[in-house]
């Protein structure tokens, strides 16, 4: 499949970066231009199903994993350093599993290569009942939204989906009747579990608790030259809570 990017800096070393469910590129453009101006070629994807990316009933992590292995032929990358939030860092943990000689370096972001249950009910819940024809504005949106969603950023970030279209109408940017479908696919573990000795930076954020003690063991099983390291008041979506806090330790773990 043929995924949708942006990109920010000409030269350097690659980094190409993932999103989470529910996400896009643009959640990473600030982070991603501040990274190239550091002198890094930095790539953010669209993945399938999401953003401006193409739809297909087929969604799993192997899929994902080949269509960045399919971006990073077609552009020519090699050697690149990946980056992957969430849903995004489960598709370049399975990728390494699956290309283990393709890639330099790797952060996973607030995820463990293990199972989470189903959380997003009430989001999807939301998503799917929202009049989409009798909405006339984003903040006729947001307040429907907010039956289903309390956090003003969550709502934001999910809100951030909605499309208006030639008539003025809203739909969703995102492939919605496959992510409902297969929202228990998005929590799955990886397939095809090999040791890795390349160099692996885990962020996790202090306030979240997506990554347990239980899983740093996992992930040091796994992950052999792996550091695991939490940025002080970021949540889930430690990019965007914690910013500098996040370039920091990303580039240190590059340079280092």
């Amino acid at each position: 499949m043929k995924l949708f990017f942006r990109q920010a800096g000409e030269t350097g070393p690659a980094i190409v970066i993932l999103h989470g469910v529910f996400g896009s590129a643009d959640n990473w453009l600030t982070v991603g231009k501040q990274m190239a101006d550091l002198g890094f070629r930095v790539s953010m994807l669209d993945q399938r199903n999401h953003g401006r990316s193409p739809w297909s009933d087929d969604f799993g992590y192997q899929e994902m994993a080949e269509d960045l292995q399919e971006f990073l032929n077609d552009q020519q990358i090699t050697n690149p350093i990946l980056i992957g939030h969430s849903m995004g860092g489960k598709t370049v943990m399975q990728y390494a599993m699956n290309y283990p000689d393709t890639w330099q370096k790797m952060v996973v972001v607030d995820i463990a290569p293990r199972f989470y249950p189903v959380h997003h009910t009430s989001i999807l819940k939301g998503m799917n009942l929202m009049p989409l024809a009798a909405m006339k504005s984003r903040q006729e949106a947001e307040m429907f939204f907010t039956q289903y969603e309390d956090h003003p950023g969550t709502r934001n970030f999910i809100l951030k989906n909605l499309a208006r279209g030639e008539n003025g109408g809203f739909s969703w940017r995102l492939n919605l009747p496959v992510l409902t479908r297969e929202i228990e696919t998005v929590g799955g573990e990886l397939s095809g579990i090999r040791t890795i000795t390349k160099p692996v930076l885990f962020l996790k954020g202090a306030l979240s608790s997506y990554i347990t003690d239980e899983d740093e063991k996992e992930i040091r099983r796994i992950f052999t030259d792996v550091r695991i390291e939490t940025i002080a008041g970021a949540g889930h979506w430690v990019q965007a809570e914690q910013p500098q806090a996040f370039i920091e330790a990303v580039m240190k773990f590059i340079r280092g």
